[in-house]
C-alpha cells in the first residue's frame, strides 16, 4: 500500500491521486518532514518528471503514491502543500 492509498482512503484533503497511483499526475504531491526523508528515501526518475508538474517543489517533495507505506514508515509525518496545481 503506498501513502497516497491510505490518505485516499481516509479522505485526508489536499491528496486528489487523479491518476490513481500510476505516477502520472502530481496530485499527490507532499513533503516529507525531514527527520524522514532518508528512511522514505531518494525518488525515482519517473517521479521527479512527474514533479515537473507540481507547485512549490522541494527538496522534501515526494509524490505519495511512490511511498510505500512499511513498518520503517510507522509514525512518518507528511504534509499537504497548500496548492496541487
Amino acid at each position: 500500500m503506498s501513502v497516497m492509498e491510505v490518505a485516499v482512503q481516509n479522505q485526508v484533503e489536499g491528496i486528489d491521486a487523479d491518476c490513481g497511483g500510476a505516477c502520472a499526475c502530481a496530485t499527490c504531491h507532499v513533503y516529507v518532514a525531514e527527520p524522514w526523508m532518508e528512511v522514505v528515501g531518494d525518488r525515482n526518475q519517473m517521479e521527479n518528471d512527474m514533479l515537473e508538474f507540481a507547485v512549490d517543489v522541494r527538496g522534501n517533495s515526494r509524490l505519495a503514491c511512490q511511498v510505500r507505506v512499511s513498518e520503517e514508515l510507522h509514525g512518518l509525518v507528511v504534509t499537504v502543500p497548500e496548492k496541487q496545481f
